[in-house]
């Protein structure tokens, strides 16, 4: 029989776990010499409660390899040397008890008596048990805590990118309680005015920060839309902006109280300084981007009068819009950049479908041949991607850490046309049920490719995960970019 088994006793079941092949690892102290005061505070109570000289506490890692982490009545050496099997003249009887958590064993907790002593009762066996699930429940604590941490940071990196698209596209969306006077919108839209960074603006600061040549005609503009129009359409300079800053703003007036006076006024502001300072060489492309501008601004509308219709409340209503407006920022960013001829499938879903990915490990997968899509096409499926990657996040197989997604899509040939068709696959989330009322963000994967004509979206609910085929008109040959 070998040596560390002659100079210890087992005590409970399998926790004896056998080390004598693996080399021991002191753990480092912290930058200030300390060891960790938790599991001090563990062996000292384990120690306490079994009446034990002396007590470790030892965890695994990843590669087999022990590690003392905190020692009660020994020195480090003399731990290490306990754990590897050696023994110690003065501590040869030993008890055991492994540290699980969710049925993975991490480490044991071990207490040392002298070698005169008899094997250790019951009840101090029951004790130390005790001190091990309280072990187990503090690392389960900091395992929990690590992962909100990682959740909260990767949720401040999305809502970053967010910001960026949006200020890349120049849009801000904005929401005002004519009553409170209060405008709750994005950060980008006191940058627009020259105002302090806020999401919390008072109407009269926006008013005053607008050029004193322009403020009549904005305000009879915005007045004849809260006493009737509903809708109103702006454009002014910013005060004191040089070279001059031009913004134009879109609202509408979405709620109404029974006398009839408005309660709820949303819109969206961008800078439109370019388009009012071109030279005459540019005025064919600034009357297309201004076509398109307002084509976007339209669906823009479209998406927050609905948006609100099913928003409880107005922050409710600023975070979906704002998640879809980015979603139409990036693809109208793209086009943009593209000078509005077409863009790549590839490069927008990529775009629209990162801030509901994770870095570390890709969860969406991305397949398929490049092909030009129109602008039209473009914006419309951006909305689709969004609305499928937002249900898949809160519902769906990105709800949970080993669900998938799959978007991939080919050309197929028939009745003397090619068709574009895509198919988005989710599996590994949970078993998923139809849902009795469908909401807005159904009604857009259905509907938000209407202006592409002979186009189809077919959106399923299947057990294993939501299924969503879409097919529109193909124009001209696929490129072939990387």
């Amino acid at each position: 029989m070998r040596e560390r088994e002659a100079n210890r006793t087992d005590m409970v079941g399998d926790a004896g776990i056998a080390r004598g092949d693996v080399t021991p690892v002191l753990r480092a102290p912290t930058s200030s010499g300390q060891v960790d005061p938790d599991f001090d505070r563990l062996v000292r109570l384990a120690a306490a409660a079994t009446d034990a000289p002396a007590a470790i506490l030892a965890m695994i890692d990843a590669r087999g390899r022990w590690s003392v982490q905190a020692q009660f009545g020994i020195d480090a050496a003399q731990a290490a040397a306990a754990l590897s099997g050696k023994g110690l003249a003065a501590l040869a009887v030993r008890a055991d008890v492994n540290i699980a958590v969710h049925g993975q064993t991490l480490g044991t907790l071990s207490v040392l008596y002298p070698s005169e002593a008899p094997a250790p009762a019951p009840e101090r066996i029951a004790r130390l048990e005790d001190v091990a699930a309280l072990a187990a429940t503090v690392l389960a604590l900091r395992d929990r805590s690590q992962a909100g941490a990682r959740a909260e940071a990767a949720l401040v990196h999305a809502e970053t990118r967010r910001a960026l698209a949006l200020e890349a596209a120049a849009l801000a969306s904005w929401v005002w309680n004519p009553r409170s006077g209060v405008i709750e919108c994005d950060a980008f839209l006191p940058q627009l005015f020259n105002l302090p960074p806020a999401t919390r603006v008072r109407a009269r600061d926006i008013a005053a920060a607008i050029d004193r040549r322009d403020i009549g005609r904005t305000r009879r503009l915005f007045q004849e839309a809260l006493h009737g129009s509903d809708d109103y359409s702006g454009e002014y300079r910013v005060r004191g902006s040089e070279p001059p800053r031009w913004l134009a703003a879109r609202g509408r007036v979405v709620e109404r109280d029974a006398a009839g006076r408005p309660t709820l006024v949303f819109g969206v502001n961008y800078d439109i300084t370019e388009r009012r300072t071109a030279e005459e060489s540019q005025r064919f492309l600034l009357r297309e981007l201004n076509h398109r501008v307002k084509n976007t601004l339209a669906t823009v509308q479209a998406l927050a009068s609905q948006t609100v219709r099913h928003a409880s409340d107005p922050h409710q209503f600023l975070d979906a819009f704002s998640q879809r407006l980015r979603a139409l920022g990036v693809a109208h960013g793209l086009l943009s950049e593209h000078e509005w001829r077409g863009i790549g499938i590839r490069e927008l879903a990529r775009q629209e479908l990162t801030p509901f990915d994770e870095t570390d490990a890709p969860r969406i997968s991305i397949t398929g041949p490049d092909v030009r899509l129109t602008p039209d096409q473009a914006l419309g499926l951006a909305l689709v991607l969004h609305e499928l990657a937002s249900n898949a996040l809160k519902y769906g197989a990105l709800s949970v850490p080993q669900g998938k997604v799959s978007l991939s899509w080919s050309i197929r040939s028939g009745k003397g046309e090619k068709r574009l068709v895509l198919k988005w696959a989710e599996s590994g989330g949970p078993k998923v049920s139809p849902p009795e009322h469908h909401g807005f963000g159904s009604i857009l994967i259905r509907r938000s490719l209407a202006k592409v004509i002979s186009s189809e979206v077919r959106h399923e609910y299947l057990p294993a995960g939501v299924r969503a085929e879409i097919s529109m008109p193909l124009e001209g040959a696929p490129d072939h970019n990387p």
